[in-house]
């Protein structure tokens, strides 16, 4: 799903009132009336509703949501924020009728009219859209500073005042939302760590924004959802070997960290590649050969070359290198000459990554379209600090696009950026997933895709969707707290097999 910034989103509004037809009040009826529906699913008439309204386009749907709220038989009380003498024309019109239906909201003009709701109401948060440009103050300021000092359930209508739609919003205050309910697309700021968490969980709305004008919109951003994993997800085909699969090689571990290698080797053979060759230190050979019998497994030696130890590199279709080698002169000696035997794109990540970030020079050895999967630290290692998440996404984006890498920042919405430009936002995975081993778990899982011939931008969506949908899975089973980086190499078959029943019937079986 595409993700539009501010502009173009209101550019989408205009052009389904004008095409469709449909009046903007119309619109704004259908976005309550979407609003609405989930609320009532989620709460029933038990529950006591604040509703907080702006007098913009934003508390324009609030006051629908509180009308159509009241007609179902919910108890509603409503807030008019007069942060300003005007309202907007939609609003005015929704103000007037819910006081056609009888209900009058309380107007607040000064912080100290604000009520302290009862504990039980549900709060509603209609005040602030995506038109906000500068930070918050003055009576909204004071609104945003009383809303989250209370306990409150807070539902956010599109975004969570004081938000902006995408931006640097470090010194934004802004409310601290349980749910979102935003329409048509996630914004960018809900996807990124600092932003993201005043959104609570998001829940897109369709309201019926042209369809056509969306898919001839241009934006840089996306997210990885199912509709696009079932466009790179490839069915088995019958009368196939392990050869039709790809053979991948993984250079991991040293002593003390032959788990890594162990996770790597596991989701490798679990993602699916026909033959696994795992390339480890002497004492790493006997560990490697007891948990996973059905990978191939060689020495590093350091008096023997890559292809003295492996053969040739043409042999390989998906190479990976890195999850617990070390940093070492030895370690950096094993990479360097790596780069040297394997000139097909690879899969680079933990200490090959620090490795990279010690020795700078190394970055004109990378093949290019290589996968690099850097944590946050690992990212500042690599690339410098930055003042803030959305300078963060920008440097990511140079940096992929100077270098010609994939490089996937992970992250609770890990963003995979591309050689051109775009960046795909992962919409899978769990705090549970915040445990050691998670990473070498995706080394593995990418090796393994690029093995089958998986392009490598392929291979970096789908990897990183089926490791969160495995995590997801797993988390459902033990609790994010328990989760284990094995259990995510154990749901690899269950995530792979939610992708193919997802398909349509006739897709399931030959494509």
């Amino acid at each position: 799903m595409k993700i539009l910034r501010s502009p173009e989103i209101r550019a989408a509004d205009a052009y389904t009132i004008a095409h469709e037809p449909i009046s903007s009040l119309e619109l704004m009826e259908r976005a309550a009336t979407r609003c609405v529906e989930w609320i009532t699913a989620h709460f029933s008439t038990d529950y006591p509703f604040r509703i907080c309204c702006g007098t913009g386009n934003n508390g324009g749907d609030g006051l629908a949501i509180a009308r159509l709220l009241l007609e179902k038989g919910y108890r509603v009380n409503c807030l008019l924020i007069l942060s300003r003498p005007t309202l907007s024309p939609d609003c005015t019109t929704n103000l007037q009728r819910l006081e056609s239906i009888g209900h009058h909201p309380l107007r607040i003009q000064h912080a100290h009219e604000f009520p302290m709701p009862d504990a039980r109401e549900i709060l509603i948060d209609a005040v602030l859209g995506t038109g906000i440009t500068r930070p918050a103050e003055g009576l909204i300021g004071e609104y945003i500073h009383w809303v989250n000092d209370l306990s409150n359930t807070r539902i956010a209508i599109d975004l969570p005042t004081g938000m902006p739609a995408e931006g640097n919003m470090e010194k934004f205050p802004c409310v601290k939302a349980q749910y979102t309910l935003t329409f048509q697309q996630v914004k960018l700021n809900f996807m990124l760590p600092h932003s993201g968490v005043y959104a609570g969980e998001v829940i897109v709305l369709d309201i019926g924004l042209d369809r056509q004008f969306w898919e001839s919109a241009s934006t840089p951003y996306y997210t990885i959802d199912i509709s696009l994993i079932q466009s790179i997800y490839r069915i088995r085909q019958a009368f196939t070997h392990k050869g039709s699969y790809g053979h991948a090689v993984l250079v991991c571990g040293s002593k003390g960290k032959m788990g890594a290698a162990v996770l790597a080797a596991g989701a490798c053979l679990r993602a699916g590649t026909g033959l696994l060759t795992s390339c480890v230190p002497a004492e790493g050979y006997a560990i490697l050969q007891q948990t996973h019998p059905e990978a191939l497994c060689a020495v590093l030696d350091p008096a023997l070359s890559f292809s003295d130890i492996l053969g040739e590199a043409s042999r390989y279709r998906g190479a990976g290198i890195g999850p617990g080698i070390g940093t070492s002169a030895l370690s950096t000696h094993w990479l360097t000459q790596f780069f040297s035997w394997y000139r097909r794109p690879l899969v680079l990540d933990a200490d090959a990554l620090n490795l990279i970030a010690q020795h700078p020079e190394m970055f004109s050895l990378i093949p290019t379209h290589s996968i690099l999967t850097p944590h946050p630290k690992e990212f500042e290692r690599l690339f410098g600090t930055t003042a803030n998440d959305y300078e963060r996404l920008e440097l990511l984006q140079a940096k992929a696009q100077a270098l010609q890498l994939i490089i996937i920042l992970k992250d609770h919405h890990s963003c995979v950026a591309m050689p051109d430009g775009r960046c795909y936002f992962n919409t899978t995975g769990n705090p549970g997933m915040a445990t050691g081993g998670s990473g070498d778990v995706l080394t593995g899982l990418l090796t393994g895709l690029l093995a089958q011939s998986y392009s490598p931008e392929e291979a970096a969506l789908l990897g990183v969707y089926v490791h969160g949908l495995a995590g997801d899975l797993a988390a459902a089973q033990v609790s994010e707290e328990a989760l284990l980086a094995g259990d995510l190499v154990n749901y690899l078959g269950k995530a792979f097999q939610m992708i193919r029943h997802s398909l349509p019937a006739h897709q399931r079986f030959f494509r």
